[in-house]
């Protein structure tokens, strides 16, 4: 069989219940349709963050082994340096040695420069094409460190119509029809949407066919996932779900209801312009016959995200001129923050969804991005590869996390790991392959594996039934996740020897991988009079 065509799609900040096959009200009939054809996880983890992840998911390694143990700050001599090291290879590096072509279509945010070509930029980590952003959001209409190839292409937002997830489809079909042409070999498609981080950006027609989606409120419309996710077999129909976020009120006391319905509407509307161009790039992989002998995997980068806007003191965040336009591309000033007086979703607002919307999204879980507790760390994920011999329209209930990525993709186009790259030496990859679970042919024998997380402080190892797991500065926490998927019942005192073996585990791993203590972070910015939001990015 001839080597597959890899296509990886990763969405920005999307919680676990809100696509369609995962129980959501979002639309999204072309992700619906590479789930009922390919299969679902339901307890597959990413690392809680942006850079994190996206450093973990390419290289098959902890985000900390590559140097992005936060975001992308600098924060050498004694903190994490920000940029991908050379001690890794790219999924893109690895697939280039066996004749593949490349193209990240998206967000990269790998790198602490963003504006001079670094030994850290997509075009020098394998990839041969690069259309995107190098920092770790902004605007979707005239986004910042717009960048083709190694040249500033901020101009193109200009144009008028422009969006940046279409512009980010765009892309990414050109790159699929000219890789489908005779002749052409196999090719990697990393497709990084920003969709649906904050600002709250969408187009007008795709906002309104959420009229009257949301309406009922976030308390039933958590009760209605819940139920949908347990008809999808993706949830055990005796799990319990975890409450409405306590600092949250109750729908039916909550004030600025139509302000409230509008945020949702624009964050759905933004996860549906995403499937709308999963399904223009399928489209093209259809007409060209290279559907069936393309894998495509989708996931999210972290749980949803309940940060409120602005992130720290206006003026401090109108400094970060990468991640936000004081003012539209006619001339307008951009309003900044959630304020209740101000409808979300065109160029002149900068807003963000909320805490209790974000708890709807983590269905039905508890805790946002940042935290390694289910709400932060649990991501759908579909694969789909109709001649890859998958089992189609199953659900892999076997936990696996971002570093299996790097190691199924190469197994499936048969390119072995390398141990130096370039006349480097590289770190031995972290992860195992889970292209036998999709095949419906892994043994559920012999040990469990173990997973492992840190992100500023919150840290969490998970080994069989049990999870240990700490929200800074806190005790260690112990679930049972065979009956408490949600994190409800600390059994810590119960068990405290699984608490002594899991903590022991964790603290070796940590010192194995150069996880930094998230104090030491702290004191380097306290130091530089900086603030401790600041440490976290």
């Amino acid at each position: 069989m001839a080597s597959p065509n890899v296509v990886l799609v990763l969405v920005d900040d999307m919680g676990f219940s809100d696509i369609g096959c995962y129980g959501g009200e979002v639309r999204t009939p072309n992700l619906d349709r590479l789930a009922r054809g390919g299969v679902r996880f339901s307890q597959f983890y990413n690392t809680a963050r942006c850079s994190p992840s996206r450093a973990s998911l390419l290289t098959g390694l902890h985000p900390h082994q590559t140097g992005i143990g936060i975001l992308t700050n600098d924060d050498r001599p004694r903190g994490y340096s920000g940029t991908i090291n050379l001690r890794c290879v790219t999924i893109a590096e690895a697939l280039k040695t066996a004749g593949y072509s490349t193209c990240l279509a998206g967000k990269w945010h790998l790198s602490s420069e963003m504006h001079e070509p670094t030994e850290a930029w997509p075009t020098r980590r394998g990839f041969d094409r690069f259309f995107g952003t190098l920092t770790g959001c902004g605007s979707f209409w005239q986004p910042g460190t717009l960048t083709r190839g190694e040249a500033n292409a901020e101009d193109e937002a200009l144009a008028p119509g422009f969006y940046y997830t279409d512009a980010i489809t765009d892309e990414a079909c050109a790159f699929v029809r000219e890789q489908t042409q005779p002749g052409a070999g196999p090719f990697f498609l990393y497709l990084a949407y920003t969709a649906p981080h904050w600002p709250l950006h969408a187009r007008e027609e795709d906002v309104a066919k959420y009229d009257g989606s949301f309406d009922v409120g976030w308390d039933l419309l958590r009760e209605r996932r819940m139920q949908r996710l347990r008809d999808e077999g993706l949830l055990d129909d005796a799990t319990v779900p975890s409450g409405r976020d306590p600092t949250q009120p109750a729908w039916s006391d909550t004030e600025h209801k139509a302000w409230q319905l509008r945020r949702m509407q624009v964050y759905a509307a933004q996860i549906d312009r995403v499937d709308q161009g999963v399904g223009r790039v399928l489209a093209e992989l259809e007409q060209s016959g290279q559907l069936d002998n393309t894998l495509v995997i989708f996931l999210s980068d972290n749980g949803a995200s309940d940060e409120s806007l602005p992130l720290v003191a206006l003026e401090r965040f109108k400094q970060r001129r990468d991640i936000l336009r004081a003012t539209t591309r006619d001339g307008r000033d951009v309003h900044v923050g959630n304020d209740s007086a101000v409808m979300p979703g065109g160029e002149d607002t900068y807003a963000s969804y909320g805490r209790a919307w974000a708890n709807l999204s983590n269905t039905p879980f508890r805790f946002y991005k940042r935290w390694t507790h289910e709400g932060g760390i649990a991501t759908p994920l579909i694969a789909h590869w109709p001649s890859g011999r998958l089992s189609p329209g199953s659900v892999v209930r076997r936990p696996f996390q971002l570093t299996d990525v790097l190691p199924t993709i190469l197994e499936a186009a048969r390119v072995p790991y390398p141990t130096r790259y370039q006349g480097r030496e590289i770190q031995a990859c972290e992860g195992r392959s889970f292209l036998p679970a999709l095949r419906g042919t892994a043994s559920p024998d012999g040990a469990p594996e173990t997973l492992y997380w840190e992100h500023t402080g919150n840290a969490a190892i998970r080994r069989g039934r049990w999870k240990l797991v700490r929200e800074h500065p806190n005790a260690w926490e112990l679930y049972d996740m065979t009956n408490d998927r949600c994190e409800l019942h600390d059994v810590a005192t119960a068990h405290p020897e699984v608490v002594c073996e899991l903590s022991a585990a964790w603290q070796a791993w940590a010192e194995r991988v150069g996880v930094i203590p998230w104090q030491t972070t702290l004191d380097i910015y306290r130091q530089a009079g900086k603030l401790e939001r600041e440490a976290a990015g």
